[in-house]
């Protein structure tokens, strides 16, 4: 591994972090300092459930999938990182092993920062430790919304107001992940995602031309979709 101080391209890595903007130079070399670069094969396991780390991963380039498995063995995606933000931060505050799985979805390049060193660094400035504190409160939040959804909604409006909030400004719709994934950020098995797809397209909602690749067809019949109370909330 290459320290990240070496390089302007691994410095780039911290600047880029949103929890180290307020920083100055010399704070971001202090912080470059404790920080070392990593760069992970598509396919490739950055950490695993059980692990002590104690280390902060933040993403510099590429995107990482964050997942759970239950006993049973189904995979339950959390989140997917994208360049700038970060993981593995919930073993930084306490002593218990990681708890879920980071694998690269494409080759990525991560800064892992020492987590006891980066403990310090709050201590010294703690515009970081606040920064830390409000992107864990938002994910937070993100993820109560999310049992509420999955709670509270069928499967036809929670697929509705994905693809919706997902279309560009012409309706076409490219999943920047697995169809698997996909379903299981939205609380449902993939069989019933594109069982539902289907059912879609059938109705003129949509126009599916690939694996990841649909078109918004009927905006006003989706967004009903999603906007309307369905008696069907299994999954």
């Amino acid at each position: 591994m290459d320290n990240c101080s070496h390089t302007q391209n691994h410095a780039n890595c911290i600047e880029n972090v949103p929890i180290f903007s307020g920083l100055n130079d010399k704070e971001m070399l202090e912080i470059a300092h404790i920080t070392t670069a990593q760069t992970f094969k598509k396919g490739e396991m950055l950490y695993l459930a059980g692990d002590m780390s104690g280390k902060l991963y933040v993403l510099h380039t590429g995107k990482v999938k964050v997942a759970r498995f239950n006993p049973n063995g189904k995979e339950q995606v959390i989140r997917l990182i994208g360049p700038g933000e970060f993981m593995g931060e919930l073993s930084l505050f306490s002593s218990v092993p990681l708890t879920d799985n980071a694998e690269a979805l494409e080759t990525s390049t991560l800064c892992i920062i020492e987590g006891s060193k980066l403990m310090e660094r709050m201590g010294k400035y703690p515009t970081i430790a606040f920064k830390v504190m409000d992107v864990l409160s938002k994910r937070l939040e993100k993820a109560e919304n999310l049992i509420e959804e999955i709670s509270l909604t069928s499967v036809e409006q929670r697929i509705a107001g994905a693809l919706l909030s997902s279309a560009d400004a012409s309706g076409n719709i490219v999943l920047g992940m697995k169809k698997g994934d996909f379903a299981s950020q939205l609380g449902m098995s993939q069989e019933t995602l594109s069982r539902k797809l289907a059912a879609f397209q059938e109705e003129g909602l949509i126009e599916l031309s690939g694996p990841r690749k649909m078109k918004i067809v009927d905006i006003a019949g989706l967004s009903s979709k999603r906007d309307t109370a369905m008696n069907d909330v299994s999954s």
